[in-house]
């Protein structure tokens, strides 16, 4: 249950991991940076691009019941999405390149939960995520059909990249659902006598 800033957070935790992760001895001038279409124009030199190609809602918890705070208050119910990202590796030779994206998958796969501390750590606002929280982080490789799709919109060339997805991003609402009286008697009508 996060803030409306989830999705950045999310995003920007994924940078952070590679960042801090990157042997430096191995590759002392990769970036890791958040793409969106017109950056793939003309890309970094060395590195690896996130690109969140991708936003959808969980259809599984789509029809959540409301949430209740811890002082009983209800809201809307939260809004649970699931990001979709394209990671490619850049660098001027394709064995410098497949390093990056063995070095870049192994890290991600070593992290395969990313706890609320975590999340919160990489952004300005530090409670983005509520202290329970935490987004799964898997691989979800796209269907040969899907990745050309991908790659024909961003009208660049293909290059070599990953799908990974971060599910259960929970948002949530900050409206109040109306608070009816609670019942006090029922009342049962019984109807006698023939139908009609």
């Amino acid at each position: 249950m996060a803030t409306f800033r989830a999705i950045a957070a999310t995003s920007r935790t994924i940078q952070g991991l590679l960042e801090d992760a990157c042997p430096r001895d191995e590759f002392p001038l990769a970036k890791f940076q958040l793409y969106q279409e017109s950056n793939f124009i003309k890309p970094m030199d060395e590195g690896i691009s996130i690109f969140l190609y991708r936003v959808a809602v969980n259809g599984t918890l789509r029809n959540l019941p409301p949430r209740l705070a811890s002082n009983g208050t209800r809201y809307r119910a939260s809004l649970p999405l699931d990001l979709h990202y394209l990671l490619t590796p850049w660098a001027a030779d394709v064995q410098r390149q497949q390093r990056l994206l063995g070095w870049g998958m192994r890290v991600l796969e070593d992290t395969p939960i990313l706890p609320s501390g975590l999340l919160n750590h990489y952004v300005p606002e530090p409670e983005t995520f509520h202290q329970d929280e935490a987004v799964e982080l898997i691989c979800d490789p796209l269907s040969l059909q899907d990745w050309v799709t991908v790659w024909d919109k961003l009208k660049s060339k293909l290059q070599t990249s990953i799908t990974y997805t971060a599910r259960m991003v929970m948002i949530d609402s900050t409206m109040q659902l109306p608070e009816g009286r609670a019942v006090q008697t029922r009342v049962f009508e019984i109807h006698e006598g023939p139908p009609g």
